[in-house]
């Protein structure tokens, strides 16, 4: 246990003032990439930026390895549909790294790629990137997009998200197992990535990094406040997984056969809210593969190539199996 004080600000740290009707003036730099659907450029992955739901201003960028345009024959690929982190208050399938990321992703997993836009908070508070994320789900089972029609393997498809989009990829897939039905869409499992959780109790991994120079726990106390309901507090099941209704669903999630696989490392503040996760899973007979290696940081599986492609590999097997 740490008994250091608390020393950042968590408004200056995630550089975002409030405003008094509630939303936020994001200050930070988040510069975009636009796809590149040229089939005539040298490049491994080609990418486009779809429309799901105009009124919500909600979009897919696909992502489409080139290997299968060098083959008169191929097999169909793997579908991994992706929710991008950043508190729910944070980036796009747009911002640089994260379009990086899911290009690699394709290219390393030789997957199908959908990386989906959701609305963020506190303009759109939680559910609503919830509610995003199955609409999203239900607009590639009507198979509406050619790349997906002609290349994507609807029967091996995974939801996968990196800190906040964990979480979104999370209750998401509870939101499917519980009542929805995605066929010809058939969902194999979760890919969590460092998983954005957390509680209204400190955690020693939070004690311990109470002023991580990454993500300070009081960081994420204010996003949460950000992205919750009004009124609710962190121990709300949007936050804690523990919470509500979502403990009884994972039983329906074992009974689909789904695989989850849950990664993280020391550096993380939250790493012991992710384990927690993962126990809470295990108990309730679903089949999780837990890796949390040492060092590193909140986000590292995005920002260090190294970690990037140990999380590739990964991730390959564990559709492989």
């Amino acid at each position: 246990m740490s008994g250091q004080p608390i020393t950042i600000d968590p408004f200056l740290h995630l550089n975002i003032s409030l405003n008094p009707n509630g939303t936020i003036t994001r200050l930070r730099d988040d510069p975009h990439v636009s796809p590149s659907l040229n089939p005539n450029l040298s490049i491994p992955v080609l990418t486009k930026h779809v429309p799901i739901n105009q009124s919500h201003n909600t979009s897919a960028r696909i992502f489409l390895p080139r290997k299968p345009h060098d083959h008169s024959s191929f097999h169909k690929l793997p579908l991994i549909v992706y929710f991008h982190g950043g508190g729910f208050i944070f980036f796009s399938a747009a911002s640089v790294f994260l379009h990086d990321l899911c290009l690699n992703l394709a290219n390393d997993v030789n997957s199908i790629v959908v990386s989906v836009d959701y609305r963020l908070a506190p303009e759109h508070r939680l559910p609503s990137a919830y509610d995003d994320a199955v609409e999203a789900l239900h607009w590639i089972k009507r198979q509406s997009d050619d790349w997906l029609i002609n290349y994507a393997d609807y029967s091996n498809c995974y939801i996968m998200g990196g800190s906040a989009g964990a979480n979104i990829a999370y209750h998401a897939g509870l939101r499917v197992a519980a009542e929805i039905d995605l066929n010809p869409l058939k969902i194999r499992g979760l890919i969590l990535s460092q998983p954005f959780f957390g509680g209204t109790q400190r955690v020693p991994s939070e004690l311990k990094l109470i002023n991580d120079a990454v993500l300070p726990p009081n960081a994420c106390d204010l996003m949460w406040e950000l992205s919750l309901p009004v009124g609710v507090d962190r121990d709300h099941e949007y936050c804690n997984p523990t919470a509500g209704d979502g403990p009884g669903v994972l039983d329906r999630v074992g009974k689909l056969g789904w695989r989850v696989l849950v990664s993280g490392c020391e550096g993380d503040p939250l790493m012991d809210h992710q384990m927690a996760l993962a126990r809470l899973m295990e108990e309730k007979g679903v089949s999780v593969v837990s890796c949390f290696v040492e060092g590193g940081y909140h986000g590292v599986e995005v920002r260090d190539l190294i970690r990037q492609k140990q999380l590739h590999d990964l991730i390959k097997d564990f559709i492989s199996l």
